[in-house]
């Protein structure tokens, strides 16, 4: 199956990575194909690299890990960025996509606001 391109932007996953480390706390979803994680006003995403540099993203209840996503870049061909067409208005998918010949959504993130929205704020206000 081969992967059509939405009408949107594509980003670098470097870029992508960077930009989502400054806004953890406009993260409305993420996961991979087989499972999702919901953002709650009792839950908070911790983004970071380990000791080897993978990217990983946490979803946490205090100090108490409820569900980790841990990346692999070297997969990554690029990140593609809509407007989310099941979402709220402003809410945008960020899928990134990994493969060879059968290029797929290996991760997607739903945001509050698109990748150069700077008016953004940065509160879970934005998530209601």
């Amino acid at each position: 199956m081969g992967l059509t391109v939405e009408t949107g932007a594509t980003v670098a996953f470097d870029r992508f990575w960077r930009w989502l480390k400054r806004h953890p706390h406009c993260i409305l979803r993420a996961g991979t194909p087989d499972a999702y994680l919901y953002d709650q006003d009792d839950l908070h995403w911790h983004i970071d690299e380990d000791d080897d540099r993978t990217p990983t993203v946490q979803l946490m209840r205090g100090k108490a890990l409820i569900a980790e996503l841990v990346l692999e870049p070297r997969d990554v061909l690029f990140v593609q960025a809509t407007p989310d067409p099941d979402g709220e208005e402003g809410q945008h998918l960020f899928e990134v996509i990994g493969g060879g010949d059968d290029a797929v959504a290996v991760y997607h993130f739903v945001m509050a606001h698109g990748l150069d929205d700077a008016g953004s704020g940065h509160s879970k206000q934005l998530k209601q």
